[in-house]
């Protein structure tokens, strides 16, 4: 009921409007789960996920006002994708495999659940609207599980499935999340794909804004359960707003901007529930605040990997070789550090990839391991990152001074430091020390 209010407060103060839903809470989480469990020879717990989901919807679609015939179209509508769900699981817990292709399947249903209830809810309550599934729209590569879009393609979509609906004055309700590639398979965008979805949309449809309606009052300057004083950040650029999404902030998809940036259209963070807080503009260029820094954020459960050896000096291609070897176990290297003496490299993996990224570069490095020319590969867990995003950071004397002192007040130790761009400050740090770490540097460079 709220987000129907919201779209039709808008597609009264715009041209046109286009909405892009998620699945409702923990719908996607809990197909996943089906599927998983299916897969590891569980027959039974798909089988009540649907029932519950069944029922979830089912309680949902009641609760809204007269329908009349739409009700039951909706119910069966429902059912069949639950249904889907169930079939899809059966197949899974028969081949004993969940493969991308079919997990995309799978965790791609609560959207068309979703998209389908609130478009029947705007056309009863006097605003025309449609459900339209973003595998007519939304054309992606071939990787299941985190495909990209193809904009050239998808804009082509757009003009030929979406523009028409909006030339009629219809809200068209997008299943966000998924698309579908070349071929018509089912394919996601990773999670939190929704917000991706939109931008993508906004692009291809050549929107003057894209609004990303969540359950905060936009971007905020920590994380509210870590720091009290935590506030909504009222603007930030879009550099600013790319490392928060990276490092660890969960209010954006770290693809969502991507769009956005390329072709210059700003974008809003705003509160769902608290629709008349002004929330979060994004835009090109930065806005500078006092203090410099506009965020602190925090990404958990990290390892750091270290190379380490006297005979690395001078010698070509070690870092090559280090991160080839990484990259072949699929990890992502968060953060780099490395002493211009070159008789270390480390580097910050997800702690559930480190004992085979340990591997992978002690097999690398095997040759050198033998001759001592690399004295051992190892790994520092339980570590997290904690980054400072500011505008301006670099050119602005002091700020690091403060940072670190603030660090140095409260016995925190820093393992190691990074500063991949001007608008950013990344702090390694003992996984024990990260939540009052940030405490520390908002009270220090954020709170007045």
């Amino acid at each position: 009921r709220q987000a129907a209010a919201i779209v039709r407060e808008q597609a009264a103060a715009w041209d046109r409007v286009v909405v892009v839903v998620s699945a409702m809470s923990g719908v996607t989480d809990a197909l996943v789960r089906g599927a998983r469990t299916a897969a590891a020879g569980d027959g039974e717990t798909y089988g009540a996920i649907a029932a519950e989901l069944r029922a979830r919807h089912r309680d949902v679609v009641g609760a809204l006002p007269s329908l009349d015939g739409e009700g039951a179209a909706l119910l069966a509508d429902v059912d069949g994708v639950l249904d889907a769900f169930a079939t899809f699981c059966r197949s899974v817990h028969v081949l004993g495999e969940a493969t991308p292709r079919a997990m995309d399947a799978i965790s791609s249903l609560g959207e068309r659940l979703s998209a389908g209830i609130l478009a029947a809810l705007l056309r009863r309550q006097g605003c025309p609207s449609q459900a339209v599934d973003a595998r007519q729209l939304v054309v992606t590569d071939d990787a299941f599980q985190g495909a990209v879009p193809l904009l050239d393609e998808t804009r082509a979509a757009v003009a030929r499935r979406l523009l028409p609906l909006l030339e009629g004055g219809t809200v068209p309700v997008v299943t966000g999340f998924l698309g579908a590639n070349r071929q018509g398979v089912t394919t996601t965008l990773g999670r939190g794909g929704s917000d991706c979805s939109a931008a993508i949309l906004g692009v291809a449809a050549g929107a003057d804004e894209v609004w990303i309606w969540t359950d905060v009052n936009g971007v905020m300057s920590a994380d509210p359960r870590l720091v009290a004083a935590a506030r909504t950040v009222p603007c930030l650029s879009y550099a600013e707003v790319g490392e928060l999404a990276y490092f660890g902030a969960r209010v954006l998809h770290p693809r969502t901007i991507r769009p956005v940036v390329e072709h210059g259209i700003p974008l809003w963070v705003k509160n769902t529930f608290d629709p008349a807080c002004p929330g979060t503009r994004i835009v090109a260029g930065p806005e500078s605040t006092p203090g410099t820094v506009k965020a602190v954020t925090a990404i958990e459960g990290l390892s750091m990997v270290t190379v380490e050896g006297r005979g690395m000096l001078g010698v070509p291609g070690i870092a090559a070789r280090t991160f080839a070897a990484v990259a072949g176990q699929g990890a992502s290297v968060l953060m780099i550090s490395q002493a211009s003496s070159e008789q270390s490299i480390s580097f910050v993996v997800p702690g559930a990839a480190v004992a085979p990224v340990v591997r992978a570069v002690e097999g690398e490095m095997a040759r050198e391991l033998a001759r001592r020319d690399v004295d051992r590969v190892w790994s520092l867990d339980d570590v997290t990152i904690v980054t400072a995003v500011g505008a301006g950071m670099r050119a602005t004397p002091g700020v690091a001074h403060r940072i670190f002192g603030a660090l140095a007040r409260a016995g925190i130790n820093v393992v190691a430091i990074a500063q991949g761009s001007e608008c950013s400050l990344s702090l390694l740090l003992a996984a024990a020390d990260a939540r009052q770490a940030v405490r520390r540097i908002h009270e220090e460079v954020i709170e007045p």
